[in-house]
């Protein structure tokens, strides 16, 4: 049977398209790789697993990279990868587990060495020099620990602090969040006191204390732990996130419960000091936030407003300021209820947000000249059932974008 000319131009362009889809994916440059969590596989699964994609060089884009693999644990809440980008750490709440994975150059991750907690881990971060893993774990108490790395496998504890306000001794502190400066030189970490801050429950509120707390640490010789000056301080109602800039002079913390982001400056001791202008306003509930590997721009997920918050930073004293699209929006729209937030490292190009109810991550380029974020090509990308934590690790030999203290 013949063709009529349209049909056989229908078909022309049809093989045309296909053929151009093909080349088009052949020519596809892998920059970075990222994971993310989730609390159970697309099969409805109560085991966690991580997710691998690879972003693609000139538009952002991801795809899935390699299978999913088990978390080695239930309720994965947090990752940490070291500076070498050769191991990644994955925090199991359910299951109080630290699960180690390497890292190999095309992204696959090989399950090594596993962690047990005596309470639930929360948050985690990696030092610098890749000497030391900090786990802050517990649910009605906050501790601390001090884990010793030994070419990423996890050693035994070098320190271990357990908080407690001077003034309150018997309220219970929650934890939510831990930097580490990249000097390596000190640590940070969040907490809220549930004895002061109950918003479903007000009858459970039994203590005048101020609700929201940053513990800071000198880190010593061998690991020693010791308070900075005038720890712990004040940090709003309740903190949710924490970033350091790359040149150790800031510290950044988001407040859930006031729809702020909090500013401070570091001191020489590790000390930290309140940024004089600050707290500067967010979206609605706030939580992750990151600083771009040049100290140029923040980045804040606004959970309940499904976006994020874009600010460029003052260099000479940290002021975050909004960075306004051509639009007048000073924020971008993610997938549902965004909880946690990277940037490729590679590029420092790429902003990528996992959405716990969207069951997906979302996708932004960055300008590097104002900040300003723009979605990238086929946003959202679907992953398994409740993402809650990503991380990035770059791809080859690309040179990686870091600033200079």
């Amino acid at each position: 049977m013949k063709l009529s000319k349209l049909s056989q131009l229908f078909l022309v362009s049809a093989i045309g398209l296909i053929l151009a889809t093909w080349l088009t994916a052949c020519n596809i440059v892998t920059i970075d790789y990222v994971y993310v969590t989730t609390s159970g596989g697309s099969s409805g699964s109560n085991t966690g697993q991580i997710y691998s994609y690879a972003a693609d060089a000139e538009t952002g884009a991801l795809r899935a990279a390699h299978p999913a693999v088990s978390s080695g644990g239930n309720s994965p809440i947090a990752l940490a990868v070291d500076s070498s980008y050769a191991d990644l750490y994955v925090a199991n709440q359910a299951s109080n587990t630290v699960v180690h994975f390497a890292v190999a150059s095309d992204g696959t991750l090989t399950q090594k060495d596993t962690l047990t907690t005596s309470d639930p881990p929360v948050a985690l971060a990696v030092n610098q020099a890749g000497t030391y893993l900090y786990v802050l774990s517990g649910t009605t108490s906050s501790t601390l620990t001090e884990y010793s790395l030994s070419s990423g496998t996890i050693g035994s504890a070098a320190a271990t602090e357990t908080f407690s306000l001077p003034s309150h001794p018997s309220d219970t502190l929650v934890p939510t969040a831990v930097t580490v400066l990249p000097n390596s030189s000190a640590v940070y970490a969040a907490v809220y006191d549930s004895s002061a801050y109950s918003p479903g429950c007000p009858s459970c509120v039994t203590s005048n204390a101020n609700p929201g707390w940053v513990f800071g640490f000198a880190v010593g010789s061998g690991g020693a732990l010791s308070a900075t000056t005038d720890s712990p301080y004040l940090s709003g109602v309740k903190p949710s996130g924490m970033a350091t800039d790359p040149t150790n002079r800031f510290v950044y913390v988001t407040d859930f419960a006031s729809n702020e982001l909090i500013g401070y400056t570091v001191q020489s001791t590790g000390e930290l000091d309140f940024m004089v202008n600050g707290p500067f306003k967010t979206g609605n509930e706030p939580g992750s936030v990151v600083v771009d590997p040049r100290g140029l721009f923040i980045y804040v997920t606004n959970a309940l407003d499904s976006t994020v918050s874009a600010y460029s930073i003052s260099l000479p004293t940290g002021t975050p300021s909004a960075a306004l699209a051509t639009t007048g929006s000073t924020s971008n729209g993610t997938d549902t209820q965004p909880v946690a937030i990277t940037l490729d490292p590679a590029l420092g190009r790429y902003v990528y947000t996992a959405n716990h109810l969207g069951d997906s991550i979302s996708g932004f380029r960055l300008n590097p000249n104002t900040g300003v974020l723009q979605a990238t090509l086929a946003t959202p990308y679907p992953t398994g059932q409740g993402p809650t934590a990503v991380a990035a690790v770059p791809h080859g030999n690309h040179a990686i974008q870091t600033t200079a203290p």
